[in-house]
């Protein structure tokens, strides 16, 4: 009974590890060739296996694609909690929480997936839906964060959802302009626009945030 529990368990980890190489694979080729241009049969050639094997793990290609995503967004979103719950005053709280949305540099993976994604979520529902859980956690943690700084007596805010909406919305606009402009904005322009206007938002001075 022992060795029969071991071998289901062992087919069950391969599984699990083959499904993941084929999320990392599906990335990849997402990122070459875009979410809407992506054919299973890329992501098999990719991985150097049969479509039929890719349809076993994934019975579609949005299957395939939503998983990507999924894997991705829930990474962030353990992030963004773990940074909305640490110790600290509510201004470095703020203050990391907005470092980590803006892309660490113009070829930041995630940034350029999602970037993508925008476009393919005119078009594709189940992008779209995905996108949609992405932001809402997103503006989530900001108007947590915010809302403890207002209950701490840190901040003066009448609206913390509006806030965060407006937080995102903006640099949503300027991480796409510094992504497919690279002479017009420098990553560390872009970060004091973040927080020039999370400073505001907050009824604090600009002082308040770091100055790098």
């Amino acid at each position: 009974m022992q060795g029969a529990e071991r071998t289901r368990g062992s087919r069950a980890d391969q599984a699990d590890q083959r499904r993941a190489e084929l999320l990392e694979a599906a990335r990849r080729v997402v990122l070459e060739r875009g979410i809407s241009s992506t054919r299973v049969a890329d992501i098999a050639k990719a991985t150097n296996v049969s479509g039929g094997l890719i349809h076993y793990h994934f019975a579609t290609k949005d299957d395939l694609i939503t998983a990507m995503l999924r894997a991705t967004i829930d990474g962030e979103v353990e992030k963004l909690k773990e940074l909305v719950q640490s110790e600290g005053a509510a201004v470095e709280r703020l203050d990391q929480v907005l470092r980590f949305y803006i892309p660490r540099s113009r070829t930041d993976q995630s940034w350029l997936l999602w970037i993508d994604a925008f476009a393919a979520g005119l078009r594709e529902e189940v992008v779209r839906v995905n996108l949609q859980e992405l932001e809402t956690a997103w503006i989530g943690a900001v108007e947590q964060v915010i809302q403890a700084g207002v209950d701490s007596g840190e901040f003066t805010c009448d609206d913390p959802h509006g806030a965060a909406e407006r937080l995102d919305g903006m640099l949503d606009g300027l991480i796409i302009r510094y992504t497919l402009h690279p002479s017009v904005l420098s990553q560390g322009r872009l970060l004091e626009h973040a927080r020039i206007a999370a400073a505001r938002e907050v009824g604090l001075p600009r002082t308040a945030f770091p100055a790098a």
